[in-house]
């Protein structure tokens, strides 16, 4: 299987190679057509150079041409390509080149057109051009010029032409050179983010959860694979961290409540204690309280792991936080206690039963915790959410153990028993459930003064 680093380099020099071979034969292209054009433009000028010579040589005290300056003049032309035939105004032969010296013009034309059919794969013709030969106004003959056309190189031009081929193909290749180079190396810069990222992988999937990867990528999509990657192990060490927490605080929360039954039924089976009837209800009050503490380590597995499903419906919160507040009235009457209902109209969609719970956790809460005054119970409703209060006049809660309170199993109040303080995951719970619905918990106190317990949904 071949490795992405290869693929990447051998696509980048394929594409980028395929461009740059495109690139020369356009530059090739063009540049020969230039380069004809302006040897077509170099003939053309050459023809009407030899034209103004050939009729330099014209007498006009005697009407004819100086026959010997024709023949050398005539035979340069043939040496360049130029086959020269002259014309009287009679259509007489003045001097014809090919009659001069037909072996050299045949020469000549044959060594032309070897050049452009074998070396520059050009197929011509001879073409011939008819110019007049003035003087004074006056025609006193034609000059026939046949070349190889429609264009021919001379040797100094198709060498030049065969020099810029030898440079646009050692440049191309030297490019090709430097982007396979190139290639590699930005394929390496994007594959060894990969690979560390495979690598790390592969050492979460075997349990090393303190893997990171060092983002200082500039590419967007590195970027967000090296973050995920690392929000992966963060959580991933995070849940086992929260799962070897729960196991501890579990058998810390039950050891010391099944030593005491253990040491109780213990007790009653070697015949040191009767199992009277206040004695069972004792152990009976110890399993119901197990039987509760399990059943709210439960409910908080769930919601801390989102296997909770929350059945939304919609409902007032205020009519619910009335129903569940007339539940604690009695109790709080006992302890002396007010409840101050501030309840207006909330509409809210969410799971009824949870809410309710979270309600009664507060309200639990607030009354182990007041021993005189009022508790507060209010709603405030606003657009696009709902807010929800419990406020007393209790003990309060230390600064130091105010960012505490909603973690498992911890007692703002330590001089509390569990039989008094309850397991300590009641705001625990409740914040889970606040958490689920999409919303925020918070707290303020103050140690003497009283708490304020807020949620907003």
């Amino acid at each position: 299987m071949i490795s992405l680093k290869k693929r990447l380099s051998l696509t980048y020099a394929v594409f980028i190679s395929i461009a740059l071979i495109v690139l020369t034969l356009i530059i090739n292209r063009f540049t020969v057509v230039m380069f004809s054009s302006l040897v077509r433009d170099n003939i053309r000028e050459r023809s009407e150079e030899i034209v103004r010579t050939i009729s330099g040589q014209y007498n006009p005290d005697t009407g004819e041409f100086d026959i010997l300056s024709l023949e050398a003049t005539g035979m340069h032309f043939t040496h360049e390509g130029y086959i020269v035939s002259i014309m009287d105004n009679q259509g007489g032969i003045v001097w014809d080149a090919r009659s001069c010296d037909m072996q050299q013009c045949v020469a000549v034309m044959r060594t032309i057109s070897d050049r452009m059919e074998n070396r520059f794969q050009f197929k011509g013709a001879i073409q011939t051009s008819i110019y007049p030969i003035s003087y004074w106004g006056g025609t006193v003959g034609t000059i026939n010029i046949e070349t190889y056309g429609p264009i021919f190189y001379s040797e100094t031009e198709l060498q030049f032409i065969s020099t810029l081929n030898r440079i646009l193909l050692a440049a191309g290749a030297a490019l090709t050179l430097v982007t396979v180079c190139l290639s590699i190396r930005f394929a390496g810069s994007i594959v060894r983010p990969i690979l560390k990222a495979g690598e790390a992988a592969r050492r979460i999937a075997g349990g090393d959860f303190s893997v990171r990867i060092n983002d200082g990528y500039k590419t967007r999509e590195l970027h967000e694979l090296s973050s995920s990657v690392n929000e992966l192990a963060m959580e991933l060490e995070e849940n086992e961290r929260r799962q070897k927490q729960l196991t501890s605080d579990i058998a810390h929360e039950l050891r010391t409540p099944l030593t005491c039954l253990q040491g109780n039924i213990e007790a009653m089976i070697d015949g040191i204690w009767q199992p009277t009837e206040e004695r069972l209800e004792s152990c009976h009050e110890e399993i119901i309280r197990l039987s509760k503490l399990v059943e709210d380590i439960d409910t908080l597995t769930a919601l801390e792991w989102d296997n909770m499903v929350l059945e939304r419906t919609d409902f007032d919160l205020a009519r619910l936080a009335l129903l569940v507040a007339e539940q604690f009235i009695p109790a709080a009457r006992q302890k002396g206690l007010r409840i101050i209902l501030d309840l207006k109209p909330s509409p809210l969609n969410a799971d009824y039963n949870r809410i309710k719970q979270v309600i009664i956790n507060l309200l639990s809460n607030a009354l182990k915790y007041t021993a005189s005054g009022t508790i507060t119970l209010r709603t405030a409703p606003a657009p696009g959410r709902t807010e929800l209060s419990v406020s007393d006049t209790g003990i309060g809660i230390a600064g130091e153990a105010l960012p505490h309170i909603f973690e498992r199993f911890y007692r703002a109040d330590k001089s509390r028993s569990r039989n008094t303080g309850g397991a300590g995951i009641g705001l625990t719970i409740a914040a889970a459930i606040v958490k689920a619905h999409g919303g925020k918990i918070e707290a303020e106190s103050e140690p003497g003064k009283g708490s304020v317990f807020r949620i907003v949904l």
